[in-house]
């Protein structure tokens, strides 16, 4: 058996569309939804991201403001720019691009962006919201990760999910989501004694660590769903994810692939948290 393909740029193409109709609607009322990115040094990686945020927002009818600045910038700068974006009515969304320097500490910055404008949904109201079945933004690569389960339409109820990586940024709020709709999960991390105990259990497995072969072929039951999170480079130099792909998709019923996987799907997410945002404040 060969796992089926959970096509992550088909499924951004087709929530993008939405995306952009809800924001043509928008601007039928005079509404152009706004993002603003922050970057703070020259984190390779970093101004990758953000240029490929920048870009989605431009293609999809949003209006998008980089605010680049210097490694040295301070706390309470930074702190500043984020106050100005929280009172400015044409941004909706705010997005502080992390890794900060180390001078700066990245959850105060994170905790002063307006729980209405925290579209990254990192804001620990965003996160007390997610925890108790509250309407909040949703963290976007778990919240992307969900939405490639319903693509196949695949029902959680009563199956048992494996996390592996038990990250504020995608373990703990994956966890959360998949046990909303009433699976039971499991979460696994450095500690855990047995993993491959642990996922042969497991009807669906998100592996989110962010190291290479974490989850190989023999640690996976026929036909279990397999949602790679993981973004690494192989020997070769190569962009590869946290699962043994080749060897685990003989063995999976779905399998989501890296590149062209969970990626594209959390810059959507964050399109469709800013275009949710600009919908609430226009409504």
């Amino acid at each position: 058996m060969t796992a089926q393909i959970i096509d992550g740029n088909a499924l951004s193409r087709q929530l993008r569309t939405e995306v952009a109709k809800r924001a043509a609607a928008l601007k039928a009322r005079g509404v152009t939804p706004g993002l603003a990115v922050i970057l703070v040094g020259d984190n390779p990686a970093s101004q990758v991201y953000v240029r490929n945020k920048v870009k989605a927002c431009e293609d999809n009818g949003l209006h998008s403001v980089l605010e680049k600045y210097e490694a040295t910038m301070s706390e309470a700068e930074l702190l500043a720019r984020v106050e100005a974006l929280n009172n400015d009515p044409s941004i909706h969304g705010i997005l502080v691009q992390l890794p900060l320097p180390a001078h700066i500490d990245a959850q105060k910055v994170i905790e002063a962006i307006s729980p209405a404008k925290d579209v990254d949904g990192f804001h620990i109201a965003s996160a007390g919201a997610l925890m108790t079945g509250m309407p909040g933004f949703q963290p976007c690569t778990p919240y992307g990760c969900m939405k490639m389960l319903d693509s196949i339409g695949y029902d959680l109820r009563g199956k048992h999910a494996v996390v592996i990586g038990r990250s504020n940024i995608v373990g703990k709020p994956m966890a959360l989501m998949l046990l909303s709709r009433s699976a039971t999960v499991t979460i696994c991390h450095s500690a855990t004694t047995d993993l491959k105990a642990q996922t042969l259990q497991a009807d669906v497995i998100v592996a989110a660590v962010g190291k290479r072969n974490v989850l190989t072929a023999d640690m996976v039951k026929s036909g279990a769903v397999v949602i790679d999170v993981g973004m690494n480079r192989n020997d070769e130099g190569k962009l590869c994810g946290d699962v043994d792909f080749d060897g685990v998709k003989e063995v999976a019923g779905y399998i989501t692939p890296v590149p062209g996987g969970v990626g594209p799907m959390t810059i959507t997410m964050l399109l469709v948290n800013t275009i949710e945002s600009a919908e609430r404040a226009a409504a």
